[in-house]
């Protein structure tokens, strides 16, 4: 595994700038002298169980008889052309046609005879032919499966280190693409092989018997065959196996891009994503032409070596028949000549062949190497102690721990903390102190490098790692929700739970009221990772999923931090309540959480600064004390009245279940349906032409018509050969003048040599010309469909056939297809077309009433293609489609892998991934590749089918205008903007679930320069009416309005670029810090100092210059490298960096803790200086300076005013500071 390791991580800079460029030159120094890494022809097949080697046993049979029918048709030839010869009367002059018109009647039966032969070997040929390509085509599809569920199995094996440096990205790629490789490599490609070497072995053997002089003499070209076959075969692989990785890479900026799809849109970075994708595609594409260029190479040498050998043989042939001693006749020379050319010749085809399943060899070793890698901490083992029961005391001993991808910052040094079973313990402390840090190695993500932690006085690692995690319970910060249904992800946390412990979950979290209001209750679909509901509704599911493990050790990582004040209370109700009889650990920023927690635990610099309860340690006024006094809220005069209302009174004068509201924000229809809706899509895919195909390849046409001259003059080669094979063959009609027969054979033997010259000359100009513009399109293709996925909507990711792991399967696997089906292809018919026109001309020239009976059979082959093409195409699209599902489901395991691990729900996804592999791997080729023995002319017939099939996917994606366009150029461009916002009567509902209300006639005008807050409960519309504000979505009715000019009339752009966001969960790419920060405004290049004013400002400067990289520091994928308050921060900067007019605070605080919080909050009250904005916050402390405070229930503002003012009122705002203020 270190190569892949090296690989990825190889993109994070390991020293100064001057220092990675003589590495990089250094490391590919290595990479030269590396043999190509590649698995063994046997090992390829290690999946294969006993039905599978059976199969493969009786196709390799059936293909060594197959292959036996060339040289036994050669041998028939021979016989026919001495019977030819012999029967006929030669003219005085070389005629131009042999005159065979004399009727002997044994000459007739002798013939019959002949084409009785034929047929015979003809049927042989079908019947083996057919059972060769389907026994091994089913055994390929049988180990493939094999292999992506062992793959897979050994992805959701690894340890989380491996993770931090490994790409999910590029994780999928090597699913699909690299294993759809190997599946090519051990089909029916295999069974090709053994035919050509059955071929080659029958014929040589046959050739000797016959002739052995002749034989010799023409072997004597044989190595120069294979030398030349052997020597492209290893170039090719070399190749295969860079433009891998180079895809594999520009796969995986694709997928980060696609799951960040918001983040990219609201900071305008389409233009720079699209960019960085292409510059890693433009890696691949010069590698695909110096593949295209190597394969051909070895094709044009193989005809000119085989013309040169014909050359060779006839001119010794007709030596040997001159010389009365040998007997040889012209039957016996073409007899021994086809069967050792032909035998040769095969080794050639072989080399094809044989090179992908070299390419199977080089892709399977990287994805075996992944497979066979042994974690440390393996998930799957059952290996370590299970315990009966566990009663929950947890120990750290004197733990030192450091990140293994940052070994150099250690996180805990030496920490030394005791917890009581049943007791409830909150750890506090400022962002990256180690809190989180502290839970992951309790759940065994990570081992610590020195100390222990034991559960119950047994050390962890000597515990069964599966078992163990089914005692912990975890509800982390940014909770994780797969894309299913609520009721799924709830049993996500035990498979046995019943429907109705479901529903306590739900009540205990506080989830069930908002649940049951959904249209499909617990059968609403929550969107990928969860992104069709609110943060707090997420939360709470999550936390039912959590309790409904009923675990020993429940961990709160930030539990509560996305819940509005109203949910907060009632969930912080429903986890004490839970907590108890467990052993709980709360990591929690609002301390007002905390306070009833038996043991608090300040933690600072990866130790432990201060134990004790709440009241302890406010009177040792240390570090708890001064994080605690930063967070209180003015309550105004109202502060004893606050205390004396119950939680009773509370209910009654604004009742939490009317405001913990039915507004969700996206949902989705069931899943049935929205399977059933994606039917008739396939319907109205629209019609793909060769031609419109062949229009997107338009720049590079005089390169295409330049190839297709070279294809035509190869494929004008076998008519002109067969005319000098007829000549020479009518030569020995000639009767006693051996020095006329001598001459002529010379002549014609030089011909021979000189048409495998141009043949050379017009391949090598084929794969060059050919690969150049198969390979511009394939980039120019996934350029275009990748800039055409940045362009649409929003709400076109909302559909579920949108999600990202569909959408990368796309990118992968359609502009490959359509490559296929042109470039290459196209030099194919050509030379097949001008092979078969002027053998017509000649034919009819030569004899038109044979040549009218052989085109007789011509439709039967047009048909059998046809037939061909429709029965793929349709299997095409049905696999492309389970296909897609389950690179969803392996996509959603690995980006989210933690959350899977800690709910050790490995096998689950396991099992889904499995389920959608079983469809595609229906028998279809069995049926359809009978036709192919009909013809070779048809063995594209596949590809074509798959590229008509990709090229309508792309065309639909190409030509859908989205509703909300992120490239257009229209629309005004104010050259002052002040800043006045207003909501005119809107109403909106999202569009995957267009019966549930979000906004209901909201009007709202914010002046410029204004701060505004939006409270209210989880899912009442806070969020979406930010999300109309970036024009993510258009409303139903109503107008929202940018100093009185609708949103709709303001080109897109120009509107974006006046707004800055932070929000509630930020998106990082997995680049450095500085790259991040720079993110902020993508259409220019920012100078670092700029970075490090706006890093200043988000107080977040002081941490990276503590790094070893600084401002190159990566984040990793996600941000996985930072704490999630380091995360806020660094988001906080990029937002700043804008310079924005409208600034969008949506929970900007609500993952830091209070240290980080106090310092973020002067930061941001400064950044909102001069600047409208709109804060959305659960933590009210936070928006109490706002200068108007909107209150939203259900979509309608029900109060609004200032912090004082709504106190005064004592409604609805008052009591949610009031219930705050009791936590």
């Amino acid at each position: 595994m270190e190569d892949f390791d090296i690989e990825i991580a190889g993109q994070a800079p390991k020293y100064s700038t001057n220092v990675v460029v003589d590495d990089s030159r250094h490391k590919e120094k290595e990479e030269k002298s590396k043999p190509p890494e590649i698995v063994g022809p046997i090992t390829i097949f290690r999946y294969a169980d006993g039905l599978d080697i059976t199969l493969m046993i009786f196709g390799t049979i059936a293909a060594v008889l197959n292959g036996v029918c060339l040289p036994l048709m050669s041998l028939v030839f021979g016989e026919m052309s001495d019977s030819f010869v012999s029967g006929c009367i030669s003219e005085e002059s070389l005629p131009s046609s042999v005159n065979c018109s004399q009727s002997q009647v044994p000459f007739e039966e002798q013939m019959t005879e002949f084409a009785l032969y034929y047929v015979g070997i003809g049927v042989t040929a079908l019947v083996f032919g057919y059972l060769q390509i389907s026994f091994w085509v089913l055994a390929a599809a049988r180990q493939t499966k094999k292999i992506r569920k062992t793959f897979f199995h050994a992805i959701l094996g690894q340890e989380l280190s491996w993770f931090d440096s490994s790409n999910s990205g590029e994780l999928n790629t090597r699913l699909t693409e690299d294993i759809n490789k190997i599946n090519d490599g051990i089909g029916d490609k295999v069974a090709q092989l053994f035919q050509n070497m059955s071929t080659f072995t029958v014929g040589i053997v046959i050739g000797f018997v016959k002739g052995w002089k002749l034989t010799l003499v023409i072997l004597s070209t044989s190595p120069l065959i294979v030398l030349s076959a052997a020597f492209c075969s290893k170039m090719i692989i070399t190749l295969t196996s860079k433009e891998l990785t180079a895809y594999a890479k520009a796969g995986a900026v694709a997928e980060e891009v696609l799951s960040s799809v918001r983040t990219v849109v609201a900071f305008g970075g389409q233009e720079k994503e699209i960019n960085r994708y292409t510059s890693k595609l433009g890696e691949a594409k010069n590698l695909g032409i110096k593949k295209a260029i190597a394969s051909k190479l070895s094709v044009g040498f193989l005809y000119l070596i085989i013309n040169g050998c014909y050359g060779l043989g006839f001119w010794y042939g007709t030596t040997l028949i001159l010389d009365e001693n040998t007997g040889y006749s012209i039957g016996t020379v073409l007899a021994v000549f086809f069967c050792v050319t032909f035998s040769s010749y095969c080794l050639g085809t072989a080399a094809p062949h044989f090179e992908t399943f070299s390419i199977a060899r080089g892709a399977a070793f990287k994805v075996f190497k992944i497979i066979d890698q042994k974690p440390t901490i393996d998930s799957f083992s059952s290996d370590g102690h299970k315990l009966d029961h566990i009663k929950g005391t947890l120990e750290f001993n004197n733990v030192q721990f450091s990140y293994p991808s940052r070994p150099d910052v250690q996180v805990l040094k030496g920490l030394t903390l005791k917890i009581d079973c049943g007791q409830t313990v909150s750890l506090v402390g400022s962002s990256g102190c180690g809190k989180s840090t502290m839970v992951q190695l309790l759940q065994r993500f990570y081992d610590p490098q020195e100390g222990v932690i034991t559960v119950d006085g047994h050390d962890i690692k000597s515990l069964n790692l599966r078992h163990y995690r089914e005692f912990i319970g975890v509800v982390s910060q940014e909770p994780v929700l797969f894309g299913t249904t609520i009721r799924n992800n709830i049993r996500y946390g035990r498979e046995d739970v019943t429907d109705e412990e479901i529903e306590n979950a739900a009540k205990e979290a506080n989830a069930y009221d908002f649940i049951m209001e959904f249209p499909d209750k617990f059968n609403t679909l929550v969107g990928e990772r969860g992104a069709q509901m609110s943060g707090g509704q997420k939360q709470r599911i999550a936390i039912a999923r959590a309790l409904v493990r009923n675990p020993k050790i429940l961990l709160l990582d930030e539990a509560t931090s996305a819940l509005d004040t109203e949910s907060e209370s009632v969930v912080q109700a429903a986890l004490e309540k839970a907590s108890k009889g467990r052993t709980t650990l709360v990591i929690a920023h609002r301390l007002s959480t905390i306070r009833t927690a038996n043991v608090i635990v300040a933690i600072a610099g990866g130790a432990v600064a201060e134990v004790g309860t709440h009241t302890e340690l406010m009177e040792k006024r240390g570090l708890y004390y001064s994080l605690a006094t930063a967070q209180s809220i003015k309550t105004e005069d109202h502060e004893e009245s606050t205390e004396t209302i119950t939680l009773k009174d509370q209910e009654e004068v604004f009742p939490i279940n009317g405001l913990i509201s039915k507004r969700a924000s996206i949902k989705h229809v069931p899943q049935k349906e929205a399977e059933e809706e994606a039917a008739p899509e396939e319907a109205h895919l629209p019609k793909v032409s060769f031609l419109k195909l062949f229009r997107l390849n338009k720049p590079e046409w005089p390169f295409i018509a330049l190839g297709t001259l070279a294809a035509v003059i190869s494929g004008a080669c076998h008519p002109i050969f067969s005319i000098i094979f007829a000549k020479i063959v009518t030569i020995f009609s000639i009767k006693d003048d051996p020095e006329r027969i001598q001459h002529e054979a010379n002549i014609f033997s030089i011909t021979f040599a000189v048409i495998g010259g141009v043949c050379f000359i017009a391949w090598f100009l084929q794969g060059f010309l050919y690969g150049r513009s198969g390979e511009i399109l394939t980039m120019r293709l996934r350029h275009m469909a990748f800039k055409a996925m940045l362009r649409q909507e929003i709400s076109w990711f909302d559909d579920k056939k949108n999600n990202t792991g569909a959408l990368t399967t796309r990118l992968a696997t359609e502009a490959a297809q359509i490559q296929t089906a042109t470039g290459t292809r196209l030099g194919v018919i050509a030379q097949n077309i001008s092979s078969m026109g002027l053998s017509v001309i000649i034919s009819f020239i030569y004899g038109w009433e044979m040549t009218l009976l052989i085109l007789v059979m011509a439709p039967v082959l047009a048909v059998t293609g046809m037939l061909e093409t429709s029965a793929l195409t349709g299997f095409a699209n049905r696999d492309k489609k389970e296909l897609q599902q389950a690179g969803k489901v392996a996509t959603e395991a690995v980006e989210n892998i933690k959350t899977v691990a800690s709910l050790t729900r490995e096998s689950t996804f396991e099992q889904m991934y499995e389920e959608n592999l079983q469809k595609p791997y229906r028998v279809f080729s069995a049926i359809t590749y009978g036709a192919m023995a009909l013809g070779e002319t048809l063995t594209f017939a596949p590809e074509y089918a798959k590229a008509k099939s990709g090229a309508a996917h792309l065309f639909a994606l190409f030509e859908r205008t989205p509703a909300i366009d992120s490239y257009s150029q229209e629309g005004e461009k104010p050259a002052t903007f002040k800043g006045g916002l207003e909501f005119r009567e809107v109403s909106f509902t999202y569009s995957s679930r267009p019966d549930v209300p979000i906004l209901q006639g909201l009007s709202l005008q914010i002046e410029r320069g204004q701060t505004m807050a939006f409270v209210g409960s989880s899912g009442c519309g806070k969020s979406t009416s930010v999300q109309l504000l970036q024009r993510f979505y258009d409303p139903l009715t109503g107008q929202v309005l940018f100093d009185g000019i609708n949103a709709k009339h303001l080109n897109i752009q120009w509107l974006r670029s006046q707004i800055g966001i932070v929000s509630q969960e930020p998106v990082l790419f997995d680049c450095s810090i500085a790259e991040n920060i720079a993110y902020g405004d993508n259409s220019r290049n920012v100078p670092l100092d700029e970075i490090r004013e706006v890093a200043k400002a988000a107080n977040i400067h002081s941490f990276i210059e503590e790094l070893p990289e600084k401002y190159n520091t990566r984040v990793g994928d996600k941000g996985t490298q930072l704490s999630g308050g380091q995360k806020q921060r660094i988001a906080i900067a990029r937002a700043l960096l804008r310079q924005p007019k409208i600034l969008l605070l949506d929970e900007a605080t609500s993952a830091l803790d209070n240290e980080s919080e106090k310092v973020v909050q002067q930061a941001l009250d400064q950044a909102r200086k001069g600047r409208t904005c709109i804060v959305i916050a659960h933590r009210l402390s936070t928006v109490q300076n706002a200068d108007v405070i909107v209150v939203i229930n259900n979509g309608k503002i029900i109060e609004q005013g200032t912090h004082q003012q709504l106190m005064a009122k004592r409604e609805a705002y008052f009591n949610l500071v009031n219930a705050q203020t009791q936590l």
